[in-house]
């Protein structure tokens, strides 16, 4: 089940990449860019300012879901997410985020970009959600990717079982790896899962020598503060291998709207979270160099 294929890309991995967004995620972060990609199932997005209120959802529907209200459309029964409705729309006003892909025709799309990865010497992103979900998929996705002779990338949280990891070790050339809070507590809090298997797993793919990435969305109000920033350092300088980068991500509320669009809030609790400075970001770069890590704002 996949919910987007990102063409393009550059900031899913090195150079010029094609990334493929995999449904389903266990994590529940408050900050989610990607919400539509949390449910393992299709969800629906509607864009009222993109609605010419033409009603061409409202006549396909077979389920008589949908009605045209002075407020957009509205859902009034039983959606099957047959995808019908969005297929009909003429301004994309209406959208089914998900939908499953064979192999084959995943491979037709990504080879249309062979040339432009192969120059940049780019390649293929999993990410999601969270590609380790699906282990059976993604195993079988990294294989073709090998045997094209595709570079792999897999954009994870690593909250997986030790069994996944291993299967998925031998198949990626590259882990990009979210690290979001050092303290567990606070990460259940942030994304209703502890961090215990994440930094276990973190240590496992370096004690496996494989090549990561450390990522961290920097939060004003969440993760920004020294505490934290210097339990990450201590804990990254403490592997036997270092990433090769770490990246420092800046909060943004792109999620906002795309919960918007399928009906749902964002931040419930009204949790504080804030976009950090230039200056504070150069702060957090500062102090994880301090450690021997290689660091970028950005990426």
């Amino acid at each position: 089940m996949i919910f987007d294929i990102k063409r393009f890309a550059i900031n899913d991995g090195p150079g010029i990449r094609t990334t493929v967004f995999m449904k389903g995620c266990p994590l529940r972060c408050v900050w989610c860019h990607n919400p539509e990609g949390i449910s393992p199932q299709p969800v629906k997005l509607y864009t009222k300012k993109k609605c010419i209120g033409c009603k061409s959802c409202v006549d396909i529907c077979e389920q008589g879901n949908l009605a045209l209200t002075p407020d957009g459309i509205k859902e009034v029964g039983c959606c099957t997410m047959c995808g019908k409705c969005a297929d009909e729309c003429p301004t994309l006003a209406l959208q089914i985020a998900g939908k499953e892909w064979e192999m084959d025709r995943l491979m037709e799309v990504i080879e249309k970009e062979r040339q432009v990865m192969e120059d940049s010497g780019g390649g293929v992103t999993v990410c999601g959600g969270e590609p380790l979900m699906h282990p059976d998929y993604l195993c079988s996705l990294l294989e073709e990717l090998k045997r094209r002779g595709l570079h792999r990338t897999v954009d994870t949280t690593l909250y997986a079982s030790e069994q996944t990891i291993d299967r998925v070790l031998p198949l990626a050339d590259l882990f990009l790896v979210d690290l979001k809070h050092m303290d567990s507590e606070k990460h259940k809090r942030y994304t209703q899962v502890p961090n215990e298997p994440i930094l276990r797993n973190i240590r496992r793919i370096s004690e496996a020598g494989a090549r990561f990435w450390i990522r961290i969305p920097v939060i004003v109000g969440v993760n920004a503060d020294d505490a934290n920033i210097e339990a990450s350092a201590a804990f990254l300088a403490s592997l036997p291998t270092h990433p090769e980068v770490v990246n420092l991500l800046a909060y943004h509320d792109i999620g906002m709207g795309k919960h918007a669009r399928m009906g749902t809030e964002y931040n419930p609790e009204q949790l504080t979270m804030e976009a950090p400075d230039d200056a504070l970001l150069q702060h957090v770069q500062e102090m994880l160099e301090s450690k021997g890590l290689t660091v970028k704002i950005g990426g």
